[in-house]
Formats: structure tokens, sequence, C-alpha cells
């Protein structure tokens, strides 16, 4: 409410991504015409200098995903900023479908970045852990060239040969435990920030009671290659502790961020993850 005007004023949209339904943004639109692709969306302001103009919003069931896309935004940015854009940055919010489709759109764009950081907070767990770390424990074993392009490509294709860390907390749980402890017995870089949740052993339904509840019983649990029960109860504790605090926070910080990106910043003072430059053409005649 504008405390002026006596009116209600928007002060912020979150833009989204139109181009895929869940994090559509819905926009406004003129209610005094209607209008189709045909039509020139300038004449409906002709002659409307100094006067009111109606809009009209759909509203959304839910802006939750728009919030959260806006929330990634902002952590994107700000490890472009800490890195000067050597960095890449995503974050996996569960171990399901959401997961799934938010490593596909900023892992393979980023593959080129000279480190990766894993954002695994909150993470709220399902099965697709495994998936992921057999796409991060990718080694580049050659290049391939070819005539038109300056620039190798790694063999095999879409690995990314950056340093690597995963950013933790006590709010990441089930699948969400399983990735940071496999990330870092595949020794793939260090896990940062808070002990996470501990709970992994999964559950099977076996179908409805009389009252309308389900029976799950716990039948999966997870060890280490050598036989041992692993996680459950406990979590996986990070290599390098950092808590965000509450004065951090509200001040727009994000500790556990900006210590993941330090420590990427310290390996890559010692690491060469680029391509090699392509190399001379052989020359088959004498």
């Amino acid at each position: 409410m504008d405390a002026g005007s006596g009116r209600y004023r928007i002060a912020r949209i979150l833009n989204g991504q139109n181009e895929e339904d869940f994090h559509r943004s819905r926009s406004p639109k003129s209610t005094a015409k209607t209008s189709s692709t045909k039509d020139d969306i300038y004449k409906f302001l002709r002659h409307a200098g100094d006067a009111p103009v109606i809009l009209t919003y759909k509203p959304l069931s839910s802006e939750s995903n728009l919030l959260y896309l806006a929330w990634v935004e902002q952590k994107r940015k700000r490890v472009d900023e800490l890195s000067h854009g050597c960095i890449g940055y995503m974050h996996l919010p569960d171990m399901g479908e959401n997961g799934i489709r938010e490593f596909i759109k900023w892992y393979y764009p980023q593959l080129r970045k000279e480190a990766l950081l894993i954002d695994d907070r909150a993470n709220g767990g399902g099965n697709i852990s495994r998936m992921v770390i057999q796409r991060l424990t990718r080694t580049m074993l050659g290049l391939t060239y070819a005539r038109t392009v300056a620039t190798p490509g790694p063999y095999p294709g879409s690995v990314f040969i950056g340093p690597k860390a995963v950013l933790i907390d006590e709010n990441a749980g089930s699948d969400g435990d399983i990735f940071p402890w496999m990330f870092r017995t595949a020794k793939l870089g260090p896990v940062i920030g808070q002990r996470t949740w501990g709970g992994v052993v999964g559950i099977t339904s076996h179908g409805q009671v009389i009252d309308g509840g389900d029976v799950n019983v716990p039948e999966f649990a997870y060890a280490t290659a050598e036989g041992q029960w692993a996680v459950e109860g406990h979590g996986v504790d990070p290599d390098i502790v950092v808590e965000n605090d509450a004065k951090s926070i509200i001040d727009g910080r994000d500790p556990q961020l900006e210590r993941g990106v330090a420590e990427l910043m310290k390996a890559l003072e010692t690491s060469n993850p680029k391509l090699p430059e392509h190399a001379p053409y052989p020359v088959k005649l004498k």
C-alpha cells in the first residue's frame, strides 16, 4: 500500500523463466480490448497519454517456484561476482524430478566453467543422486578434433574437468545425505557447511489400511564399499564447517557460499582446468 496515494503499488515483479511452464511468471495484459498476435500492441496505447490504463493480473496458485528461481539466480549472480565469472553454480532442491531438471538445466551449459559449486542445502531427497554422481565422476580420457572447429572437445563428452565443491546443511536429507557422502567418497572435492540430517533408510508402501493410512516399511539402507553402515542417524559431516549465522543472513550474506567460492578459487591456483590448444595438423606428405 502506498501511503501517499492510498492505493496499492507493485513493489516487485518476479521475472521467472517463461520458456518453461514450471517457472512461468504472469504478466499484465490490457482488459480494455482483446488482442491477438496479429495485432500491433502499441495501437491499444494510442492517444492514452496522461490517461489511466487498466491492467488485469491473472494470479498464480502459488509463487513458490518463482521465489525459488529468484533465490537461485541471486546465488548464481553472487558466485559469478565473487569469482569474476570463472565458477559455475547450481542448486539441487531435491533428488527427484525437480533436482534432475535443475541439474540438466545448469550442469551442461556450465561445462566449460573453470570450477563448479554444487549447492545441496535444503535438499529434500529422492533417488537420482547416482545419476548426478555418474556425470560428476567422468574423467577426460582424450580429445576430439574437428577440421572446422578451433577448440578441441573432451572424450567422453559432457565431462567437467575443473575442481568441484558441495555445500551442505542440516536441512538436507535422504538422497540429499547420500549425494555429499558419495561426492566425498569419490574424492570429487570438499564438502562445506553443516552436518546433514542423517535419514537414508528407504521405505516401501505395503498398502492402505482401513482408516485410509498407509503401511510403510523401512527396507533399504546404505553402507560403505567395505560393508559398514553409514550416514543413517548421523548424517554427513562437512570437511569444512561453516555456519550461516543469523546476523550474516540478515545482512544479506551467505558465509557457506562465500567459503565455497574461496576454496575453489584456491584450488584454481594450482590446477589448469582449461582444454589444451588445438594441436598442429600432421604433415602427411614429404
